[in-house]
């Protein structure tokens, strides 16, 4: 992985940290070998920012600092206009630069959470393109990856972004594959599925920058365990979460997770897993409390919940795209799950711009 871009220094006008700042007191001490000027990292805030990724990145940073005892890293906030942002968590920030101010080279993070396609417009995106063109590096927390594609900057790329948001970001972006991997640092691009594959994304910058004796230490200090290499998936296992290690269940929850918008029957289901229908049907009644069918309709209205809040796509779109053969089996599906239709549920967010929160 590159080394991170060497700056020239932000504008000074905001008061920004500089400096000491950047180096907390500190009981222990770690001798590194640091030579040369700090690296600088510009977090761009949209709105509804997730604050755990933010808080996950830069605080790796700051223990690195604080452990070697010198200015191994510098970190600013960023945000369109230079006005504060709230993040999902309903919390204020007050950034310390506007993005016109981000010097030319600088490599910089966009942050983003819910609601991610309202958060940012063209003028971040052009933004995005000339920083690109100009040299600069970029990076992205949860789901900021949607204005780097928007940018066009994922193109033959490995990325990721939050699994939550994948599914969506694959309707917006159907020429764009993401891994499901917890981070991704190939050609130059960081990115993670935010949380605290963010803190694994950046103990890697920690420990090719200055060795892993250094990220070791950072990470306990965090109290955080890394994940057993770059390649653990997001998600938990399956059969973690179903308290079962059936092979041929996993097998199924698999396929229809993978193939939601196919016209999938129970025959397919039970030969893709090498058992009987009658077996399928046991083991989704013993384990889920669900027929096949019945789990398969869950996933499928839990899809278009997502896409409505994700995206524009109109109702009969989402309908199609999570394999409902109708708007009408969507709405009657997605009416006895969340209380509303989907044309009700997208009429109140429209008027207020405020998505309502159903009842689940």
């Amino acid at each position: 992985m590159a080394q991170a871009a060497q700056v020239t220094e932000p504008a000074r006008g905001h008061g920004l940290p500089h400096g000491s700042d950047f180096v907390p007191a500190a009981t222990h001490r770690l001798r590194v070998g640091a030579s040369g000027s700090a690296q600088d990292y510009y977090f761009l805030l949209l709105p509804n920012t997730t604050m755990l990724a933010l808080s996950a990145a830069v605080e790796p940073l700051r223990v690195a600092n604080q452990v070697a005892g010198a200015e191994l890293y510098r970190w600013f906030t960023v945000t369109e206009t230079g006005q504060p942002i709230r993040c999902s968590n309903l919390i204020e920030i007050r950034p310390d630069l506007a993005l016109a101010e981000v010097p030319a080279t600088a490599f910089t993070f966009v942050c983003s959470g819910v609601r991610v396609q309202e958060s940012y417009g063209r003028p971040v995106v052009n933004w995005l393109r000339r920083h690109a063109a100009h040299g600069g590096r970029v990076g992205s927390l949860c789901a900021g990856v949607f204005a780097l594609a928007e940018a066009g900057l994922l193109t033959n790329r490995p990325f990721t972004l939050h699994w939550e948001n994948q599914p969506v970001f694959v309707e917006r972006f159907p020429l764009l594959q993401p891994t499901s991997r917890r981070y991704e640092t190939a050609d130059g691009l960081l990115t993670c599925g935010g949380g605290y594959a963010a803190t694994d994304m950046m103990l890697e910058v920690i420990e090719r920058d200055h060795g892993k004796k250094l990220a070791i230490y950072v990470s306990d200090m965090c109290n955080h365990t890394r994940a057993d290499h770059r390649d653990a998936p997001q998600k938990t296992a399956v059969s973690a979460v179903l308290g079962s290690r059936n092979k041929s269940l996993i097998s199924a929850l698999r396929l229809m997770e993978e193939h939601l918008e196919d016209d999938i029957r129970v025959t397919d289901i039970a030969a893709h897993s090498a058992i009987s229908n009658r077996q399928l049907e046991r083991l989704f009644k013993r384990h889920l409390g669900l027929s096949p069918m019945q789990f398969l309709s869950e996933l499928r209205v839990s899809r278009a919940y997502a896409l409505l809040n994700e995206t524009n796509l109109s109702v009969g779109e989402i309908s199609a795209a999570v394999g409902f053969n109708s708007t009408a089996q969507l709405s009657r599906k997605f009416r006895a799950r969340f209380g509303v239709s989907p044309h009700g549920y997208q009429r109140r967010w429209t008027g207020t711009g405020q998505r309502p929160a159903p009842q689940c």
